[in-house]
C-alpha cells in the first residue's frame, strides 16, 4: 500500500497535485517513484512556461529508465524546486514533502476536479 495523502488530487499518470489557494503544488506519486526506483536527475520547466494538461512537462531519470512527467491541469508555472537539481533522491525520500516540482497556476480550475481522489488512485494501482 503506497503512502496517499488524503488532501491530494491524483492523475492517471501518476502525479500529485496540492491546491494552494489559486494555484497548485504538482509532484509525482510514493507508487510512481517506488516503480521507477533511484532517482538520479530531474529535469523540469522554467518560471514562466505554459504547459498543458496532459502533456509532458519534464522528465525524471532512474537507474531504471527515464519518464516523461505530464502535466495533471494546463496553466503557468510561477515556482520550480530548484532543490532537486542537486538532489534528485528527495524524490525517493520525500515524494510529498520535498520533492514536489513545480507550482502552477491553473488556466481553467476545472481540470482539478477531474483528477482522482486517493480512493480512486489507490484503486487504479492495485488494478496494475
Amino acid at each position: 500500500m503506497s503512502n496517499l495523502p488524503k488532501e491530494l488530487k491524483y492523475s492517471e499518470e501518476h502525479e500529485w497535485v496540492k491546491v494552494e489557494g489559486g494555484q497548485v503544488r504538482v509532484g509525482i506519486t510514493d507508487f510512481a517513484q517506488s516503480e521507477l526506483g533511484d532517482i538520479v536527475f530531474v529535469e523540469l520547466p522554467e518560471i514562466g512556461d505554459d504547459i498543458e494538461a496532459d502533456e509532458p512537462f519534464g522528465s525524471v531519470e532512474s537507474v531504471k529508465t527515464v519518464s516523461e512527467l505530464y502535466a495533471p491541469i494546463s496553466g503557468k508555472v510561477v515556482a520550480i524546486n530548484e532543490e532537486l537539481d542537486d538532489s534528485p533522491e528527495f524524490v525517493n525520500e520525500s515524494p510529498y514533502e520535498k520533492a514536489w516540482m513545480i507550482v502552477v497556476e491553473p488556466s481553467d480550475e476545472s481540470e482539478i476536479e477531474k483528477l482522482m481522489t486517493a480512493e480512486q488512485y489507490q484503486e487504479m494501482i492495485s488494478e496494475d
